[in-house]
């Protein structure tokens, strides 16, 4: 099955500052403030909702398309991407700009001072999915997820035109889009993902009732949090699947990406809403315990007896024929 992944591909420079922001400021004289903090560590971590969906879809066995825009610095997360199974030929280089990067100081009171810099993103409106279908065939599903706004209405109105079947994931573009772009993002999608807010605010937005979004997508995948996931269709009752126990707690972020990877892998395997569900909660799990959304490694023997230990020894016999880790 051909999964292309369409998003946000951007790198994390997260830095600590060892005092606190407060003691710095002078009050009556915020609005010409000058600064400077010498910080004491700084972690560059890979990240974007595309790319990170795409890692968790290879390191799952499958050889996602990787779409988005770069820029010339991109080359060492391209090397570290392709070991891990995506293909990034499809990625779009910018001659001007930077790849895209979220830069964040957290001082001891966990205040932070950030930035983010769109760079290259802004050029993912220029990227048409046609000559991509011409390379690799045509596409079984689109992920179209948070990127430049512009392009991820291009994407999602080409799906329609040539009839790819796509998945709509506008995440954190929700709070930017207005309700008739919303509307545009979600018609006619296979699947929606959305975690809980989210699913309230695309309702708000649109102006549409649950059951009128459900009469427009195929199926709507919504995150619970802690309370696991839920699938509905039309014409069926809603499939919830909660979450297995995690080892520890080390960092939420990038959870979400994860979950859909692992869904997306279970559709492509074939598998029922509740597999695909369970798949994508124990890759999740996976990424809550490890700081960082692509730092985690997965073992073909310790990943199926987790599943099996949470779902069901029926579980494990189902994924296992498809499931390829990177270590056995």
């Amino acid at each position: 099955m051909r999964v292309v992944v369409t998003g946000s591909i951007a790198t994390d420079h997260l830095m600590t500052f060892d005092g606190r922001f407060a003691d710095s400021l002078v009050s009556g004289k915020l609005d010409q403030v000058s600064l400077s903090f010498l910080v004491e560590e700084l972690e560059i971590r890979r990240g974007g909702v595309g790319a990170n969906i795409a890692f968790g879809l290879g390191c799952l066995g499958l050889r996602p398309v990787l779409v988005g825009a770069v820029g010339a610095d991109f080359d060492d997360y391209r090397s570290w991407l392709e070991r891990h199974g995506v293909d990034t030929d499809s990625v779009h280089v910018s001659e001007v700009r930077h790849t895209a990067r979220f830069i964040c100081t957290t001082d001891n009171d966990q205040n932070q001072l950030a930035s983010f810099y769109a760079g290259a993103m802004s050029e993912a409106r220029s990227i048409e999915l046609q000559p991509i279908a011409a390379r690799v065939g045509r596409p079984d599903v689109v992920l179209v997820g948070p990127d430049d706004p512009e392009a991820m209405l291009r994407h999602t109105d080409e799906c329609r035109f040539r009839g790819y079947p796509f998945a709509a994931d506008p995440s954190q573009q929700l709070a930017r889009m207005d309700g008739e772009q919303i509307r545009q993002l979600i018609d006619g999608a296979a699947y929606l993902f959305t975690n809980e807010y989210e699913a309230a605010l695309t309702e708000q937005k649109t102006g549409w009732s649950g059951e009128e979004i459900l009469d427009r997508v195929g199926t709507r995948v919504t995150t619970l949090g802690p309370k696991g996931a839920m699938v509905e269709r039309r014409g069926g009752p809603p499939v919830v699947v909660g979450c297995p126990a995690e080892d520890q707690i080390a960092d939420p972020t990038g959870v979400g990406d994860a979950f859909r990877a692992g869904y997306l892998a279970g559709v492509a395997w074939g598998l029922s809403p509740e597999r695909c569900c369970q798949v994508g909660s124990m890759l999740a799990t996976h990424v809550i315990e490890t700081v960082g959304t692509q730092e985690y490694e997965l073992s073909q023997r310790h990943f199926l007896q987790r599943l099996a230990a949470s779902y069901g020894a029926a579980a494990a016999a189902d994924v296992e024929p498809h499931l390829r880790c990177p270590r056995p």
